[in-house]
């Protein structure tokens, strides 16, 4: 039942004029006033609600009727076609009055998605490149402008989603370049700018697409990114309407499409945009410009909605690879890109527990930024803290790969933020307390982080973190001139296994990384003026004999080692006559060069042989570290390629060496730990022993004389790793004869820790025992890096 208002203006009811009618007023009854209310209020409710569901059934029927008769009228030109579906759109705002109803409820989402197929059935029917009238119709009359102004205005509800898809689709299906034309990439500056103002938007969806689309074709002509950076000192000039156009009728006309206000609001709305920019920019610089798309994309990184976190941050990663120096400038003095990388990664780190399994860290799954797939009870069962450690791993990875991809000097930039502000601020902290479950955690962590760092920048900002800059040979007194170095070599010789452990693990991951730095900080500016070779002039040296001073004892020739070597132990002279060069004076030892098979068999014969339990077990002889050797030597040139590092030593004459040697500092914790090896537990000789190996399978020449050559003259008071192991072997000499049945016992242990026995009754001196088994199998190693470095060495020579 509905009211209407007759000729007099007063409102009339069907049921005004029946008796006992509730709306006759009665003074004996009140409640007739109140029930007289509720019944206008309800014929007011319905009255709205037949308007809205008639509007409902019209539209439907309109645009039902629109594809019949576009089905069986004959096709109109393209852009007569599209000239009617945008005035179609424009009358829309003319002849409706509603306009609270959302765009769904409109033809206009059918409207520009016919639009669309237009431009595109229209480019497919033209040459490559030509620009078509439909096209042209759309850049002269400034459509995209016009839907800008209504998307911002979400007028009507719902609007501003349409526009989003519409530039999205626009961009992404025409070929021809569209964004050098100002009457785009000026409208699609500003929609950027509607991007990411507001978090977990219902548009937040169309928004990144729209984002990434532009993203992607900046990435194809690099060169447009400078039309999206705005200077700030430069104000759009308001130009008239009247006078750009040539005296427009207004919009929504049949001629334009656009109103003089519409345009008038839209060109004010440029400054007012880029002035509010430029009061939240990080800098005041006058002459700074303003990067809107990194902005927005910025902003939707901190959506709730994992999906859209990894399309903005692929967004950014098209960004920053971008080779335009004025975009990389802009990118980090203007943005706060670099802040977000930095603030991210210290939240994800300080959200680790305090204490961690190192084993737990070093053995989780590998981790990809943007597949970070997970469950949070089977991550919680494996350990505590998983979830959390993968989501810091995952954010250390995208940093990495961002720097990685980003332009020369913004990787520079970003990655001295995160030495700054993570490395130097949170880790460094951590790494030097004196708490052993929080050093042993902090270690393993940065362990991680160096093994999963791949980036230049980033490892090489990582790298004087860790050591310094500092490059002139190290001195006795200059070992703590940079704290955290320092202390992180002691912890090579910590009271705690766990941590000396870690921390060899962490120099044995540095070591392999592919920077120059990090060698010659740790051993080869200690090494550079081969001042460790006895220093005397060549006539006032001791008179040589077999290329050894008289007074030298043939390792040979020494009882320890005796004549009767087995062939596992000793290489006949046929096994090196297919490598060794032929004997000439180019291979003399005033070359710093010794024949192979002498080094060889030095290392071999080290161990005395009833200190040998190798060839009692199968498969444990010289030749399976030949193979090992050999790939990992190859490996190491293939990373050392790009170094300048000579073939030969440096000439005597060239070397400085009145200057008295020191080892440097990481050599003697490693030559200390290396003495000690019948003394310490197993696990912790194996890692010492294999950080030595790395450093010796390094193809610089003063590495092989100083680690590999057993027949060098030493100075007075220098060691090396040759030296080193002969005074181990001597002590073992000395103790081998207090303990009963020490080659059983010896073979025992060797199969124990092969697995081929099980553990049974407990076995005296098992640390020495260990220890005498892992000294045999590093000198084996060490004489398999020698031949095979000596191998490469013959091969490449003329």
């Amino acid at each position: 039942m509905y009211c209407y208002e007759g000729f007099c203006g007063k409102r009339y009811s069907p049921l005004a004029d029946m008796p006992g009618s509730l709306y006759e007023t009665s003074n004996l009854d009140r409640g007739s006033s109140n029930r007289k209310k509720k019944i206008e209020e309800f014929s007011r409710s319905s009255r709205e609600k037949l308007v809205q569901s008639k509007n409902k059934m019209f539209s439907k029927f309109t645009s039902i009727l629109q594809h019949a008769v576009e089905a069986l009228a004959p096709s109109l030109p393209l852009q007569e076609d599209f000239v009617y579906h945008w005035k179609a759109i424009t009358h829309y705002y003319i002849e409706t009055s509603d306009d609270k109803a959302p765009v769904t409820d409109t033809n206009i989402p059918s409207h520009l998605e016919q639009m669309l197929d237009i431009l595109t059935q229209e480019e497919a029917e033209r040459e490559s490149g030509e620009t078509g009238p439909c096209m042209e119709y759309l850049l002269h009359h400034k459509i995209l402008e016009t839907l800008y102004t209504l998307g911002k205005a979400d007028c009507p509800p719902g609007m501003k989603q349409q526009v989003l898809t519409f530039y999205t689709k626009l961009l992404a299906h025409i070929r021809q370049p569209l964004l050098p034309h100002i009457n785009v990439h000026r409208p699609v500056q500003k929609l950027i700018r509607l991007c990411g103002e507001v978090l977990a938007a219902p548009t937040e969806n169309e928004e990144i697409q729209f984002l990434c689309i532009v993203c992607a074709k900046l990435k194809q002509d690099p060169y447009l990114v400078n039309f999206f950076l705005e200077n700030k000192s430069k104000r759009p000039e308001i130009k008239s309407p009247v006078a750009t156009e040539g005296g427009k009728e207004s919009a929504l006309s049949p001629d334009t499409g656009q109103s003089l206000a519409q345009e008038q609001a839209d060109h004010q709305d440029e400054p007012q945009a880029a002035a509010a920019v430029s009061t939240s920019s990080p800098t005041s610089n006058n002459n700074s410009n303003n990067y809107n798309l990194v902005t927005s994309l910025l902003n939707l990184t901190k959506s709730p909605d994992g999906r859209i976190v990894v399309k903005a941050c692929e967004g950014l990663m098209l960004l920053v690879s971008l080779p335009e120096p004025a975009a990389a400038k802009c990118l980090t003095e203007n943005t706060e890109l670099c802040e977000l990388l930095t603030d991210r990664l210290v939240s994800f780190y300080k959200a680790l527990p305090q204490s961690m399994d190192p084993l737990d860290i070093e053995t989780v799954e590998s981790v990809n930024w943007g597949l970070d797939v997970y469950n949070l009870k089977e991550d919680a069962a494996v350990f505590t803290g998983k979830r959390a450690l993968i989501s810091f791993l995952s954010w250390l990875d995208y940093c990495d790969q961002l720097i990685k991809e980003a332009q020369k000097s913004a990787a520079a930039v970003m990655a001295k933020a995160v030495r700054e502000r993570f490395f130097v601020s949170v880790m460094e902290p951590q790494l030097m307390q004196t708490s052993e479950v929080g050093i042993l955690t902090s270690t393993a962590l940065l362990n991680r982080i160096i093994r999963q760092v791949t980036s230049e920048a980033l490892l090489q900002e990582m790298v004087y973190f860790l050591l310094g800059e500092e490059r002139e040979p190290e001195t006795s007194a200059t070992i703590a001139q940079n704290p955290l170095r320092h202390r992180l070599i002691e912890h090579c010789d910590h009271l705690s296994d766990e941590i000396s452990i870690m921390t060899l693990r962490l120099f044995e991951q540095l070591i392999q990384k592919p920077n120059q730095h990090i060698l010659h900080n740790l051993v080869l500016r200690s090494l550079e003026e081969r001042n460790y070779l006895e220093n005397k002039p060549q006539e006032e040296r001791e008179p040589l004999e077999n290329g050894q001073p008289h007074d030298a004892v043939d390792l040979e020739e020494d009882p320890l080692f005796g004549d009767d070597l087995s062939p596992e132990r000793k290489l006949s002279g046929s096994d090196w006559l297919s490598t060794s060069p032929p004997q000439s004076p180019d291979h003399s030892k005033s070359e710093g060069k010794t024949e192979v098979h002498k080094i060889v068999n030095s290392f071999l014969c080290l161990v005395p042989d009833e200190a040998k339990s190798s060839y009692h077990v199968e498969g444990t002889g010289y030749d399976t570290y030949l193979r090992d050797a050999h790939r990992q030597f190859r490996d190491y040139c293939g990373i050392c390629q790009r170094w300048d590092w000579r073939g030969n030593p440096k000439p005597f004459e060239k070397c400085n060496l009145d200057i008295p040697f020191f080892e440097g500092h990481f050599l003697k914790v490693l030559f200390d730990r290396m003495g000690r090896i019948l003394d310490q537990p197993y696990d912790v000789n194996l890692q010492v022993t294999a950080v030595l190996s790395k450093l010796s399978l390094l193809p610089h020449p003063h590495l092989n004389e100083y680690l590999l050559d057993p027949y060098i003259n030493l100075a007075p008071g220098c060691r090396s790793l040759f030296s080193v192991i002969v005074r181990v072997v001597g002590d073992l000499m000395l103790r081998i004869h207090r303990i009963p049945d020490f080659t059983p016992k010896l073979l025992l242990v060797r199969k124990r820790l092969l697995g081929m026995e099980p553990e049974g009754i407990t076995i005296d001196h098992m640390t020495l025992l260990e220890g005498v088994i892992v000294l045999e199998e590093f000198c084996k190693e060490l004489a398999a890096i020698a031949f095979v470095k000596y191998h490469a060495a013959a091969s490449s020579s003329p």
